[in-house]
């Protein structure tokens, strides 16, 4: 069943995106027991195994439902305030979250699964919320530091692809266009945004005010959620485009290698989606000054563009880049 977001006259002036390392670190934890969810992540999944057999998720999963519709607390993954969110100041954020809000929250989460919340952890977090936000913060922190600090450079790179690429739909077609083709669930019709959940009621909401947050995520995929009540900003995380690509290595022609160099033809190989030095370094595991070279020959060459995005400047590859790279 659907949720529709009513926008007023303020609600147009305060849609924004945003990037959530922590938002992140929670959705890789949930596709880890979601089956749906592991087709384009299967070459992730696979070197995680024995990271995983480590990690103690259980405190987590708890409070994420593994079948929709379910409610997990608002208060893991508040919507960031920055465009770019640092996961350490996210993760400080939420070990201060009020006991009481917390309490709240996990009970909700917990009150459609009566054999989570008579368990001894789930009647343990009740009684004493305040630990159970530690304990919850330390879980993440160790989740995060595993299985996605290491690829975070790629990740980062995708989504703020993402976010340029809908940012070009918004400027050039306003939300009718943008909101087309950004999910299948996704439709904008007059002034409402509809979400069609798998709920089994169907829920208004008027913004009043507060706008609505997108949040491209790479782990997120087949899903749209949409949630946070208040004092949170409405959110819709959705799918970000180029994740069937994401876990492949970029293939380097031997004719182009010949042509080009070795890491040179890599470097524009790997540029299937805009990106910028540092995470090409860390995908190609080069040097980011070896790469910064390869850069500004390939874009001499008017191979690549260079595009600038707030503090960081991304590549991408013209017309002819992309005919030399894909033989096409």
């Amino acid at each position: 069943m659907p949720v529709n977001l009513h926008f007023g006259a303020d609600d147009l002036l305060r849609i924004r995106f945003a990037i959530s390392p922590l938002c992140e670190t929670h959705e890789a934890v949930r596709t880890l027991r979601r089956s749906d969810r592991h087709g384009y992540h299967t070459p992730w999944l696979r070197r995680m195994r024995e990271t995983l057999a480590g990690l103690d998720l259980t405190p987590l999963w708890l409070f994420m439902p593994s079948i929709p519709p379910g409610y997990t607390p608002d208060f893991l993954g508040s919507p960031p305030d920055t465009p770019v969110a640092c996961f350490d100041e996210e993760l400080a954020r939420l070990r201060a979250t009020d006991p009481a809000l917390a309490r709240a929250e996990m009970a909700k989460s917990l009150a459609s699964r009566p054999e989570a919340a008579e368990s001894a952890r789930g009647r343990a977090a009740l009684a004493d919320p305040a630990r159970a936000v530690q304990e919850l913060a330390d879980v993440t922190e160790r989740a995060w530091r595993a299985l996605l600090a290491p690829d975070w450079p790629r990740l980062r790179a995708l989504l703020e692809a993402e976010i340029a690429y809908r940012s070009r739909q918004l400027a050039g077609g306003g939300l009718q266009r943008l909101f087309a083709d950004l999910h299948p669930r996704l439709s904008w019709s007059g002034d409402t945004l509809t979400v069609r959940t798998r709920t089994d009621f169907t829920q208004i909401q008027d913004l009043d005010g507060r706008g609505v947050l997108l949040l491209p995520s790479v782990f997120v995929w087949p899903d749209v959620v949409s949630g946070f009540d208040p004092p949170w900003q409405p959110t819709v995380i959705y799918p970000a485009r180029g994740i069937g690509g994401l876990w492949t290595e970029p293939e380097t022609g031997p004719a182009l290698a010949r042509l080009l160099g070795a890491n040179r033809a890599a470097v524009l190989a790997a540029l299937d989606t805009p990106s910028t030095t540092t995470a090409l370094a860390h995908r190609l595991g080069l040097a980011p000054s070896s790469v910064s070279g390869h850069l500004s020959v390939l874009r001499d060459a008017g191979l690549l563009v260079s595009r600038r995005h707030g503090h960081q400047v991304r590549y991408e590859r013209t017309p002819l880049g992309i005919t030399l790279a894909t033989g096409g």
